[in-house]
């Protein structure tokens, strides 16, 4: 019979044995009957003339150096989707373990996580604006609304972690919505690690990925660049997927930058950036400087391979050229600071994660 895994609008009208269930600060375990139940909560005051069950606790608060269990799942089963809210700047780090692993097989700062990496760690997590995003797995709605549709099944446990890594509280409102069903054998296991580099050595590459050993299919990128200088076009830079034992050579080569993001040169419409979000790919926001403290240029962008995974069978490492143009026709090799998210599915073990960078490196700045 159907697992209820998968959906899409081709088998939307089929019955299935999967049950349905949702977490959040109204029901902290996901369990059936359970929600709404709380006597205090964050908003008790509010709901003083009302009582039990009108919205007693909405949310949580996440203490400076607290690290908040959001979920604690026993399998099989798979999150469907995850939308959060709340102070969710680059200093709330999400960590999901599957199977009971020690170790995450994600660990990634939360509005990074939703391909929303400009949104600032400062003034507890707030942005002066919030540009649309679009895309089929991920969406991004006003005012800080992150929700997610990737689907990520675990046999035995699922476990998600929100840590405050600074020094302020913050809130957060979730919900995550999940189904306990079987899980097929051939089924894989979701990943995404961060990285941050706030200049890209002079002749180096950009390391999106690496370490990843096992196999499976990579599904995505999210992209931040800030340019740490003026002049000329800075995204001529190659994306290269090195996989399954390549050496100096990847086996993927692409041609540029705006390329691979599905845009074409210099996203220049009559002399401006021209902004997109799509179903698997967007350029969605560009930050200009305002003559005051914001001096530099800032640009936002992802890549869905949902349509086209790249598959390997042992091992994958991702990079991009930070390239730009300089005096005579030349190939200038920038250093500008990039933030990235890598995502793929693949077979546990997990591959140890990169360090997460220290609270300064991964500030906006």
């Amino acid at each position: 019979m159907f697992n209820g895994l998968g959906m899409n609008l081709g088998n939307l009208s089929r019955l299935s044995n999967a049950k349905t269930r949702s977490i959040s600060a109204e029901n902290f375990t996901g369990e059936k009957g359970k929600g709404g139940m709380a006597e205090e909560g964050v908003s008790s005051g509010c709901a003083r003339d009302l009582g039990t069950g009108w919205k007693v606790n909405p949310h949580i608060i996440v203490e400076s150096g607290e690290t908040a269990v959001l979920a604690d799942i026993e399998g099989p089963g798979a999150i469907q989707s995850i939308w959060m809210t709340g102070g969710l700047g680059r200093n709330a780090i999400l960590r999901f373990y599957w199977d009971g692993q020690e170790k995450p097989s994600v660990e990634v700062p939360a509005a990074d996580f939703f391909a929303f990496g400009w949104n600032n760690n400062t003034n507890n997590g707030n942005s002066r604006e919030f540009p649309l995003i679009t895309s089929i797995p991920v969406m991004v709605a006003p005012n800080r609304g992150f929700s997610c549709y990737w689907e990520m099944p675990f046999r035995k446990k699922c476990r998600i972690t929100l840590e405050n890594k600074g020094k302020d509280r913050f809130s957060c409102y979730y919900q995550i919505n999940y189904t306990l069903t079987d899980i097929p054998e051939d089924a894989a296991y979701f990943h995404a690690q961060f990285r941050r580099q706030l200049s890209v050595g002079y002749k180096e590459n950009y390391v999106i990925a690496d370490g990843i050993k096992g196999k499976g299919h990579y599904v995505g990128t999210a992209l931040c660049v800030g340019l740490n200088g003026a002049g000329r076009w800075w995204g001529e830079g190659e994306i290269k997927f090195f996989m399954d034992g390549d050496g100096e050579f990847p086996t993927i080569c692409g041609t540029g930058t705006e390329d691979y993001f599905c845009g074409a040169y210099n996203w220049d419409v009559n002399g401006k950036y021209g902004t997109y979000s799509g179903p698997f790919a967007g350029m969605y926001q560009v930050i200009q400087p305002d003559g005051l403290y914001v001096s530099q240029q800032r640009f936002a962008m992802y890549r869905w391979h949902i349509m086209d995974p790249i598959r390997f069978e042992s091992d994958l490492k991702v990079t991009l050229q930070d390239l730009g143009w300089r005096s005579e026709g030349r190939y200038l090799a920038r250093q500008d600071d990039m933030a990235s998210v890598a995502y793929w599915y693949q077979t546990l073990p997990s591959p140890d994660l990169p360090d997460l960078p220290d609270n300064d490196t991964r500030e906006i700045i």
